[in-house]
């Protein structure tokens, strides 16, 4: 709850605090990696440092919160804070952290506002700091509670390398040791730590695409030449090779109940639908599945075997594809995928998992739809700004 003698002040200077976060992720970034450099090593990416994702997404999410709190200074966004909180367990946070997160960032407000900060505005953004710290704290120590063992990661053996379409590779592994395993829920992720060629350790998040028990673990890495991790997964990782995993992670999983389901996914963003698809088969469901796939070209989609397979075993699924390079073999749509051709059942919880730009083509299609918000779901794995003012 923002205190009366803050909420002021915060609505005052977020305006010009919003203009300048960037500027203090920068700083704040900046100052903590020169204090402390061993927080790349395991924690922090490399790559989305140099790309600016981090830094965007640290500010964005402050300014959400912020304003959120500006607009009901008595609640919090639980849904942003849910997925931050998934995203720190997946790497393994710690609430002692926070206080050296609080260090770096604050000088760099100070001196990014050095003209306009006054004792009363620091408290007031403090206070805004610790709110949110507190509240993920809390949503951290109740996913690390629930978790199958008190170690956040543990040593997985890989058993199985296959490519997946032309740019990916799917990884099967197996615990490398008695370290009690978490079940995952269809549509969630786990944290990837590899240890980069020149010895530091990068963690990447990766949906798990097929299984949810505790023996095994799949996930599918599409290749990317910008990044650091998958580069290294695709040429060094081989079979009896080890890996450091999170505990399963993410809070948008399949939901219960017999209503019908709508699973879009664009790319390489398959892969938890993909699961949540499969565990369907696995369990028997009778619940109707319209299942939407778009991608540049058939021989791109890294779950084509997988998804066509489990569509074919569930009488009450269809799948409708998108091609941007239409294949002779293949019956799709040309073009980008476009739900104003699509019935979506009455009742129907929607799945969304692609690239930004995909989604957010796919949110609003649904909603004029007439398809509720609260029955959107949707992965995301960079700032998640693009519903602040939805």
């Amino acid at each position: 709850m923002l205190s009366p003698q803050s909420h002021p002040l915060i609505e005052a200077t977020l305006p010009l605090v919003g203009e300048r976060l960037p500027a203090i992720a920068t700083g704040f970034y900046a100052r903590m990696f020169t204090a402390h450099p061993e927080l790349f090593d395991g924690l922090f990416s490399r790559s989305n440092q140099k790309s600016g994702v981090q830094q965007q997404a640290l500010a964005g999410s402050i300014a959400a919160f912020a304003a959120h709190l500006v607009k009901d200074p008595t609640s919090a966004p639980e849904i942003m804070l849910s997925r931050i909180a998934h995203k720190h367990v997946s790497l393994g946070i710690l609430p002692e952290q926070y206080d050296v997160v609080y260090t770096y960032l604050f000088e760099s407000i100070a001196a990014e506002l050095s003209d306009v900060i006054t004792a009363e505005i620091a408290d007031a953004w403090t206070e805004v700091y610790w709110l949110m710290a507190h509240a993920l704290i809390k949503q951290e120590r109740g996913l690390y509670a629930a978790a199958a063992s008190d170690k956040p990661l543990a040593p997985w053996t890989v058993t199985h390398r296959e490519p997946a379409g032309s740019d990916a590779v799917t990884f099967t592994l197996v615990p490398s040791d008695d370290t009690p395993a978490s079940a995952s829920r269809p549509g969630q992720y786990v944290g990837v730590t590899v240890r980069m060629p020149d010895g530091i350790r990068q963690v990447r998040q990766y949906s798990l695409s097929a299984g949810t028990g505790t023996t095994t673990r799949v996930f599918t890495v599409k290749l990317d030449n910008d990044g650091e991790v998958s580069p290294v997964l695709h040429r060094d990782v081989q079979v009896g090779d080890q890996l450091t995993l999170s505990n399963p992670c993410g809070d948008i999983t399949l939901s219960t109940g017999n209503g019908p389901l709508v699973l879009a996914s664009a790319g390489i963003g398959c892969t938890p639908l993909a699961s949540i698809l499969r565990s369907l088969v696995e369990t028997g469901s009778d619940r109707k599945v319209l299942v939407l796939h778009a991608e540049s070209t058939i021989e791109r989609w890294a779950l084509r075997e997988q998804m066509r397979a489990d569509v074919a075993i569930l009488e009450t699924a269809e799948l409708e594809l998108w091609l941007e390079a239409p294949s002779a073999l293949d019956t799709a749509h040309d073009g980008f995928m476009s739900l104003d051709s699509v019935t979506i059942p009455d009742d129907a919880s929607v799945y969304l998992c692609g690239p930004l730009p995909f989604m957010r083509a796919m949110r609003a299609q649904a909603l004029a739809s007439g398809v509720p918000a609260a029955r959107i779901h949707y992965e995301v794995f960079g700032p998640d700004l693009w519903l602040a003012s939805a």
